[in-house]
């Protein structure tokens, strides 16, 4: 009789070899040692597999769970006013006492802190090592930071930036003889959140109160100075009138006896800039040789964010000022140097309140290309740059425009992070 020859395979090359006869629930059951018969690895092959995807997932497990606290290490404290904060507990040789102020609420001792009015400096910034060491990594960390969550503290990149107290604060502006913020509405908040500072006054420090009714007492108080358009279009425009009006409202006179910095804001909205708006910033502007002075400058949206616009703006206020201070073009290099730094503030990101009809043309697409193209616009007129999309993407926008009291807080101590910077 003729034999077939026995084609069935001697050795189980295929992983779906006896699959069959082995049932669902059995196959899982890995475990037992007595069904890897039925696959095709050794048992030996397939215990060191089993043990090696074990590795794996406790690895993976402790990365997950760990990295929150190996990179975000921070513990419950309190301070002396009983206020529960976060503090980073991260170890530096570079850390000072200087630098733990920031580890409080310095707005703990301000005018009408408490329950009306309960804002903490640690809601807006958590310090954390190291410090930025220079101007151009400080703007870089603070224009590219951001937020875990919305309206959560935010984080410069990479190196962090101080938050100063309020006699630090008056240190850095005395050693000016004038800063001066041109632009519009969103400068104005951010030199209204500066005489927040130096008068150290959370309820009205931003606004011209000495001439108020009982009526906008009521309605502009603490964070409506910025979010009720009545009330933030009567903004302080200048320390002159707050010494004139209230001089004893100012806290830098009684910290830093002597102090006289002139802290100014010049409007100037669009493009083409009105002769009379240009004349009174000329004539703002102190010309003495030894003054030290700072100007920062912002503008877009009164404009629709139109680059060409912007950039003769930019062009024609940076002209008067040289002019003013008798520099010529071919000294603009000098711009950084003692007499004249300037910082170029681009717009906040677009919240959901932003009125449909300027999403496309001031929508967050054309206001991140417009902060990208303005800052290599400042970096050819040796201009400094911060950008605000990131600090303020994140944040309560109460307009879909404008920051509140909070995000303007965080702003102008950008800004005095930058002044502190700046050469001697």
């Amino acid at each position: 009789m003729h034999r077939f020859k026995d084609m069935r395979p001697k050795t189980r090359s295929s992983f779906y070899s006896g699959f069959e006869a082995i049932p669902t629930f059995q196959f899982f059951a890995l475990s037992n040692s007595r069904y890897f018969e039925w696959l095709t690895f050794p048992r030996r092959k397939a215990r060191l597999c089993t043990k090696l995807l074990l590795i794996l997932v406790t690895i993976g497990f402790a990365v997950v769970y760990l990295s929150p606290v190996l990179y975000f290490p921070l513990s419950r404290t309190r301070n002396d006013v009983g206020d529960a904060q976060l503090t980073c507990d991260i170890v530096s040789d570079a850390y000072s006492p200087a630098q733990s102020q920031g580890l409080v609420n310095t707005f703990a001792s301000y005018k009408y802190f408490g329950e009306k009015c309960n804002i903490s400096s640690l809601e807006l910034h958590r310090p954390y090592e190291p410090i930025c060491p220079n101007r151009t990594t400080m703007l870089t960390a603070m224009s590219s930071g951001g937020r875990i969550g919305r309206d959560a503290p935010y984080f410069p990149r990479d190196c962090g930036m101080r938050w100063y107290t309020t006699e630090e604060v008056c240190d850095i502006l005395g050693r000016f003889s004038q800063v001066i913020l041109v632009g519009d509405s969103m400068l104005r908040h951010v030199i209204g959140a500066l005489n927040i500072i130096v008068r150290e006054n959370l309820g009205y420090g931003g606004v011209t109160d000495w001439n108020f009714d009982t009526r906008e007492m009521e309605r502009c108080f603490c964070n409506d100075q910025f979010d009720v358009t009545d009330c933030s279009v009567q903004g302080i425009y200048k320390t002159e009138d707050v010494i004139k009006h209230d001089p004893l409202s100012l806290a830098c006179p009684r910290l830093l006896p002597g102090w006289s910095t002139d802290l100014r804001m010049e409007q100037m909205v669009r493009y083409p800039i009105e002769k009379v708006e240009l004349e009174r910033l000329e004539a703002a502007m102190d010309a003495r040789p030894g003054s030290r002075k700072a100007f920062i400058l912002g503008h877009g949206l009164w404009n629709n964010l139109e680059i060409d616009k912007s950039k003769a703006w930019l062009d024609t206020v940076v002209k008067v000022i040289d002019s003013r201070l008798r520099l010529r073009m071919r000294l603009r290099t000098m711009r950084q140097g003692r007499n004249m730094p300037i910082l170029l503030i681009t717009p906040n990101a677009a919240g959901e309140k932003k009125p449909d009809e300027f999403i496309v043309t001031q929508g967050n697409k054309a206001l991140v290309r417009f902060e990208c193209t303005m800052a290599l616009e400042a970096a050819r007129q040796s201009i400094d740059h911060l950008g605000t999309w990131n600090m303020s993407i994140q944040a309560n926008l109460y307009d879909g425009v404008h920051m509140d009291m909070r995000g303007n807080l965080l702003k102008a101590m950008m800004v005095l992070n930058w002044l502190n910077l700046l050469e001697e």
